[in-house]
């Protein structure tokens, strides 16, 4: 019975993380299956293609940075159509030919920039009407693409700009922002035929490493680290006074180093979290503002954060290891602040728990327990680094490839480690019956090393953050690939051959899940393109601050 009860919890969770993130759809058919598969798996697959250094060093497939966000964008632009619903009560199990249709010509106006690249800059100012079609189409199918798979008020805020393009000049406009306005060909040619608008540096921020960091996250979790992490934290705050929402926040927390999505931390949490909230005396309204504040605070944790840090490190000239170092410190804040709300409401409501630590001293605890973590995990990061400087000093040119043996030698061992232990099981009622926390830990400490990797690879060898999170996403492929197998080895099970057929299976799906994140996400940043390319184009940055002193008089305060 409980078997059946965590199947339909499991599948509520999925739709519900489905309608919100990754496409409500869930066609019968094998074709539209197979393409809902098939494409985003390509999707993936491209992006880690062109983050690689491969076609470098073969000297085939090499693309540029504008036809890349074409062709990032026309995945996007095709799931989007397919994979969302028109509206809330249009059918979900199946593709109606109209949305074939418009997905197909949405990518194909998506991709324009790369199919007619050389045509493009041979007429370069001087664009053809198939051209102006072509962009014309592009926006609206992109204005509806970000409606589809993100709501209506982005596409909105994007109507709003557009018009402001086309209609600036109108007399019943504020002297202080009319401007004399754009004709179409001026208009549709700065926005989708250069890199000014919809192709600018929102869209390669999107292409260039947010995919990265989102795919990175959903490995992570379809290994299992978020079940590991949120065990971790019930195992270590459950049996205190108010435990499962301390537990709760903690575990949004973790959650929150792997995830940039809050709506998923809420999800995956919550469906474990708030029931036994619930259970404990919390209502229901206080259990779901728990989740849902512990969860919305892991878009700052790092290191993956939410895309806005990313857009940060283009727009405003600041490096990924800056937004990273500034966000450590007000994250860990965040945190003990709610729970110590926490504690606060649990005390109002007469709770109690098993332990009986004074409150001071656990909020004291708590708060050195956090430094200790961020000063362990600073110093093991320093200390990574000279090590590895020694070895380069030492081994010259073949230090790579030892320390990379090395490192998947730290791997194997870790795996053997955790295989010493049962696997962790994900429902409501194990939450009430887990093992020590030492145990936990064991379970999933290979789960820490990609994490280990990216923030090595990020605040101590300064490489960029698409690298970084390339060669930690290609490490959480091997360990998807290889876990299952290495764990069943190592306990004398067998079956090594028919397990890595299943990891191979594994990585498939992570693949999918991480480019299916990404569809609402590359739609929001293209569409981002476009007021940003309305600001260029009607000169908006110039006057803002004059518009800002028109509306407030001349008032400070306002």
């Amino acid at each position: 019975m409980s078997d059946t009860k965590a199947q339909n919890e499991t599948a509520a969770v999925d739709d519900f993380i489905a309608e919100a993130d990754t496409g409500a759809r869930n066609p019968n058919g094998a074709f539209p299956r197979g393409v809902l598969w098939f494409v985003p798996l390509a999707w993936s697959l491209f992006q880690l293609w062109i983050a690689s250094p491969i076609p470098y060093e073969i000297g085939f497939g090499v693309v540029n940075n504008a036809q890349a966000r074409s062709i990032h964008l026309a995945f996007a632009v095709f799931l989007a159509f397919t994979a969302f619903p028109t509206l809330k009560t249009s059918p979900r199990t199946y593709i109606p030919i109209q949305d074939w249709i418009v997905a197909l010509l949405g990518a194909f106006c998506a991709g324009y920039l790369f199919l007619f690249w050389d045509g493009l800059a041979d007429r370069s100012g001087a664009p053809s009407r198939l051209d102006i079609i072509a962009a014309v189409v592009g926006i609206a199918l992109l204005m509806e693409a970000a409606r589809r798979s993100l709501g209506f008020p982005l596409m909105a805020v994007a109507a709003v700009f557009l018009a402001y393009v086309f209609f600036g000049s109108y007399a019943w406009l504020p002297d202080v922002i009319q401007w004399r306005g754009a004709s179409v060909e001026r208009a549709m040619s700065h926005m989708w035929l250069t890199t000014e608008g919809v192709f600018g540096v929102a869209l390669g921020v999107s292409s260039g490493f947010v995919f990265l960091f989102v795919l990175f996250g959903a490995l992570l979790n379809q290994a299992g680290a978020g079940n590991y992490f949120l065990s971790l934290a019930f195992a270590t705050l459950g049996h205190l006074r108010g435990g499962p929402a301390k537990a709760a926040v903690i575990a949004s927390a973790a959650t929150g180093l792997i995830s940039g999505s809050s709506i998923a931390n809420v999800v995956t949490t919550g469906t474990f979290t708030i029931p036994l909230m619930k259970k404990v005396g919390f209502s229901p309204a206080k259990a779901g503002a728990i989740e849902v504040s512990s969860s919305i605070n892991g878009v700052l944790t790092p290191p993956v954060m939410g895309a806005v840090a990313f857009l940060m490190t283009e727009y405003v000239g600041v490096s990924y290891v800056e937004v990273v170092k500034t966000a450590i410190v007000p994250a860990a804040i965040s945190y003990v602040a709610l729970v110590y709300i926490v504690h606060l409401e649990a005390l109002k409501m007469g709770m109690t728990g098993t332990s009986r630590m004074n409150p001071i001293i656990f909020l004291l605890r708590a708060v050195l327990a956090i430094c200790i973590g961020i000063i362990a995990a600073g110093g093991t990061l320093y200390v990574a680094g000279l090590l590895v400087g020694m070895a380069e000093t030492v081994l010259g040119g073949a230090s790579t490839l030892v320390l990379s043996g090395m490192f998947l030698v730290a791997y194997v061992f870790a795996v053997r480690f955790a295989a010493h232990g049962p696997d962790l099981e994900l429902s409501v009622d194990s939450m009430q019956a887990l093992p020590p926390t030492r145990e936990i830990f064991k379970s999933g400490i290979h789960y820490l090393l990609p994490i280990f990797l990216l923030m090595y690879l990020l605040m101590v060898e300064r490489k960029s953050p698409g690298f970084s999170a390339f060669y930690s996403a290609t490490f959480m492929l091997l360990i998807l690939l290889t876990q299952d197998a290495l764990k069943a080895h190592f306990r004398g099970e067998g079956q090594f051959a028919q397990l890595l057929k299943e990891g191979l299976s594994q990585v498939g799906e992570g693949l999918i899940i991480g480019a299916r994140n990404m569809i609402g996400l590359a739609c929001a940043m293209a569409v981002a393109g476009i007021i940003v390319g309305s600001v260029t184009l009607t000169g908006g940055g110039q006057v803002m601050a004059e518009f800002v002193e028109f509306l407030s008089g001349g008032n400070l305060m306002l």
